[in-house]
């Protein structure tokens, strides 16, 4: 199972992109509202999610993924089940996908020391050990980065990548005309 995770203030193009690339590739994939099953937008949008931060399992996770957007990047950093998805996550060496503002979230838990990342230009000074590219995506290991809403295509891909293999995230791009 994969969880995005999506709290109050999220970049809805960056949440929205990844679960239709991630379910176009046949992965099953969880929006999870954070607090709340009705989630708004940082743009006024609102999403109903599949189910409730409580109604997790930390045993079912193959990936999470951290959309960004404020306040959402800090709303998703609060949270209790978040924190515990991350550690369970990093503890098992499972991908993390966070992209926008969400490696600070990473970056605050010393996650990123020395990794190769890229995040939202500002942040990266909120993860002063890593070494920040500014590229639209990077994989360092289990962790992969996107650089922001501009970019959420990119990282969506490469999240298939990691999961299913080049090939198949070659083919999905083709398959909706992104170049």
């Amino acid at each position: 199972m994969i969880y995005v995770f999506i709290a109050d203030g999220f970049e809805e193009i960056e949440a929205l992109t990844v679960v239709d690339i991630l379910r176009r590739a046949e992965l099953t994939v969880q929006m999870v509202g954070v607090s709340s099953k009705t989630v708004r937008g940082a743009h006024g949008i609102s999403v109903l999610c599949d189910i409730l931060d409580s109604q997790t399992d930390l045993a079912d996770i193959e990936m999470i993924v951290l959309p960004g957007g404020m306040p959402g990047t800090l709303n998703l950093e609060k949270s209790p089940v978040v924190q515990a998805f991350i550690q369970y996550a990093v503890e098992r060496g499972l991908p993390i996908g966070a992209i926008c503002a969400a490696p600070s979230i990473l970056g605050h838990l010393g996650l990123l020391d020395h990794k190769t990342i890229t995040c939202y230009p500002g942040f990266e000074s909120q993860m002063p050990l890593a070494n920040y590219t500014g590229s639209a995506c990077e994989q360092d290991g289990n962790i992969i980065t996107g650089s922001g809403a501009g970019t959420a295509m990119e990282f969506a891909l490469k999240l298939v990548e990691h999961l299913k293999g080049k090939e198949r995230a070659e083919l999905l791009r083709a398959a909706v005309g992104y170049q």
